[in-house]
C-alpha cells in the first residue's frame, strides 16, 4: 500500500471514528507520514502486538507541530524485560520531517488494556478518547477499546459529591490564606479550587478527565457549564483573592441545585486526610 492510499485510509477512519463520537481531531499529512513510518518499523517484529496512535491530535487539541503519541503493545515476554529494565517508555525524532517533531510513546502490553478497562482512573481511560490502531495482530482489539474511554455512571454521584465538598473545603483555605498572608497557601488553595470545580463540572457533563494539561480544554468542550465559569476561574488563578473565589464559588453552586446538604469538613477528611487508612487513590486520580 502506498503512504497516499494509507494515508487517505487512517485519515477516513479516524473521521469517521470522531463523527460518530462527536469529537474533532487535527492530522495533517506529515502526521500521517510519521505513522505509517511507524507501521513499517513495528509491524513485522514479533515482539509487538499493535501500534496505537493517541494523544491531542486524534482528540482535536493538537497543532501543526505537535507530537505524535503512540502505545505501543507488546508480548507478555518483551514486556517482563521492559519492566526488568525500566524500559516502557518509547521517545524518538527518527520519524519526523516537521520542525520540533518527535514521537512520544508508552510501552503496555494485553493485560494493561484489561486493566484500564476494568478499573483504569479517569486519566487512564480518557489517554483512549479516539484512540486509532495503525496495525494490530490481536483478534477483538477495537472490541476492547471501545469499553475503555467510557464515563463509569456508577462513580458519577460520589465523585459529584467529592469535587463539590472540595470545592467548599478551598474556598475556606482562600479566605484562611488571606487572613494568614500567606502567599503558597494562596497559591495552592486557588489552583485546588479551580480544579475541583472543574471536575465537578466534567463528571456533572459525564465527560472524562484527561488530566491537567488538557483540563481547561475539555471545560471549554463541556456542553452544560455556567457561562462564566473559565474567565471566573482565570480570574482566580491570576489573582488569588477572596472576591475572586467567592464569585468562583457562587458560579458553580447557582449552576444548579446540587442537592449536597451534609458537611463539607467532614467529607473532606475523609477524601484528603484519612485516605490512607483505606488505601484509596488520592482524590485528584479518580
Amino acid at each position: 500500500m502506498t503512504l497516499k492510499s494509507y494515508a487517505r485510509r487512517l485519515y477516513a477512519s479516524i473521521a469517521i471514528y470522531v463523527q460518530e463520537r462527536g469529537y474533532s481531531m487535527y492530522l495533517q499529512a506529515h502526521h500521517l507520514q510519521v505513522i505509517e513510518r511507524l507501521k513499517e518499523r513495528f509491524q513485522d517484529d514479533p515482539r509487538y502486538l499493535a501500534l496505537l496512535v493517541g494523544g491531542s491530535l486524534v482528540k482535536g487539541w493538537g497543532s501543526e507541530n505537535s507530537d505524535v503519541d503512540i502505545l505501543l503493545v507488546v508480548t507478555e515476554e518483551e514486556y517482563a524485560r521492559r519492566v526488568a529494565s525500566d524500559d516502557l517508555g518509547y521517545l524518538t525524532t527518527d520519524f519526523c520531517d516537521h520542525p520540533g517533531g518527535y514521537v512520544d510513546g508508552k510501552i503496555i502490553d494485553e493485560a494493561f488494556l484489561h486493566d484500564v478497562a476494568q478499573r483504569g482512573s479517569e486519566p487512564a481511560r480518557a489517554a483512549f478518547i479516539n484512540v486509532q490502531i495503525a496495525f494490530s495482530h490481536l483478534p477483538h482489539l477495537d472490541e476492547l477499546l471501545k469499553q475503555i474511554p467510557v464515563y463509569q455512571e456508577q462513580e458519577r454521584e460520589q465523585k459529584m459529591h467529592a469535587f463539590y465538598c472540595q470545592v467548599q473545603a478551598y474556598r475556606w483555605f482562600i479566605g484562611e490564606a488571606a487572613k494568614r498572608e500567606s502567599v503558597y497557601l494562596m497559591a495552592h488553595a486557588t489552583s485546588e479550587m479551580v480544579f475541583y470545580a472543574a471536575r465537578l463540572l466534567l463528571a456533572y457533563n459525564r465527560r472524562l478527565y484527561p488530566y491537567h494539561k488538557w483540563l481547561m480544554q475539555a471545560i471549554e468542550e463541556a456542553p452544560e457549564k455556567p457561562a462564566n465559569f473559565l474567565p471566573l476561574a482565570e480570574a482566580l488563578l491570576k489573582e488569588g483573592s477572596v472576591a475572586n473565589a467567592e464569585a468562583l464559588w457562587n458560579c458553580v453552586n447557582s449552576f444548579r441545585d446540587w442537592q449536597i446538604t451534609d458537611s463539607w469538613g467532614v467529607r473532606f477528611m475523609h477524601d484528603s486526610e484519612w485516605t490512607w487508612r483505606t488505601g484509596q487513590p488520592p482524590l485528584a486520580d479518580w
